[in-house]
């Protein structure tokens, strides 16, 4: 059985006039120790898809969704009470800026007591034992002592090994890593990819990988899913999705990957993603496709393929065919 099941999930906000939708009709099924990466440009409503699975959406956010399944249970069902023992639990969310993410009026030590206790009936004495293994765990030194600092007295990359224990502290099933490698330098950004993957291997938890670094998905993910302007556009397993993807989108992606070069200019995507007055009535990325024909212009895609091999475009690629780009 599936850890998690996502159908048809919709998240809209309120603006002065009407709604904007921001995540339009993504589906998701997660196994359990599976790792699943969800790319995209900003705004392509990757963060925001996952904020509403945890129900830290404001209440101007409106949510629908066919199905909306965490472990057997229905998210769209149980009461605010039941999803409090859910989230934190059995479901954690490392979040983008780890600098900003710490309460800076705390100590690090006083914030991963905090989430332990939580959700774990123990002493303070027992937390805090947990706290100095945790920390241990993500490859911090002298753990003890490294309770009693405060999150600016810390590199972005331990605040970011804070966050990841904090985390996994209640040894989720679930663990959604956004954007976990952001303003990191190189080096430290492997180590936490290294660590998500150790952590993962070792715990059996289920990762979802926000990111928009193609490279990261290459080496981690073993499902990618692919968003643009709040649509999931394709959705493979990851060998297949770098050497034969389907959407034009995603081939413009990947060309644009430094490695892929065949020039000294860079190839780039033409355009920007549409917003909320300039959405067109067809494909959402005909402006900015160079195979777009009248067709995809005056009606949006079906989704083409099932399972795993799936493309929202009405002409989808053919194996190995590379989208034409502009370089500038």
């Amino acid at each position: 059985m599936a850890l998690l099941e996502i159908s048809n999930l919709t998240v809209e906000f309120q603006v002065k006039h009407g709604f904007f939708r921001a995540v339009d009709g993504v589906s998701l099924s997660i196994d359990p120790g599976e790792i699943v990466s969800i790319v995209g440009e900003s705004g392509s409503g990757k963060s925001v898809a996952m904020l509403a699975l945890m129900g830290l959406l404001p209440k101007t956010a409106r949510i629908t969704a066919d199905r909306l399944s965490f472990n057997g249970q229905d998210l769209q069902k149980i009461t605010p009470r039941e999803r409090r023992k859910i989230i934190g639990r059995d479901m954690a969310m490392i979040f983008q800026e780890p600098m900003t993410s710490l309460n800076p009026c705390f100590t690090v030590g006083f914030q991963l007591t905090e989430a332990i206790r939580t959700h774990m009936s123990i002493s303070r004495r027992e937390a805090r034992e947990r706290a100095v293994d945790l920390l241990k765990a993500v490859g911090i030194t002298d753990p003890a002592r490294r309770l009693s600092a405060f999150p600016h007295q810390m590199s972005g990359g331990m605040s970011q090994r804070v966050m990841i224990a904090m985390a996994i502290s209640c040894n989720p099933k679930l663990l959604i890593a956004d954007e976990p490698t952001t303003a990191l330098d190189v080096t430290i950004q492997a180590q936490i990819l290294d660590l998500l993957v150790k952590l993962r291997e070792e715990r059996g938890m289920a990762v979802v990988l926000i990111t928009h670094d193609m490279g990261v998905v290459a080496e981690t993910a073993e499902r990618v899913v692919v968003q643009y302007a709040g649509q999931q556009v394709e959705m493979a397993k990851t060998g297949p999705l770098f050497h034969t993807p389907r959407h034009p989108y995603t081939s413009a992606l990947l060309a644009a990957l430094p490695e892929r070069a065949t020039s000294q200019i860079l190839p780039s995507i033409p355009g920007v993603v549409p917003g909320q007055y300039d959405r067109p009535r067809g494909c959402l990325f005909s402006p900015r496709c160079s195979y777009a024909t009248d067709e995809c212009r005056a009606a949006p895609p079906k989704r083409a393929g099932v399972d795993y091999n799936q493309a929202l475009c009405i002409h989808p690629l053919a194996g190995g065919e590379a989208a034409r780009m502009e370089a500038v």
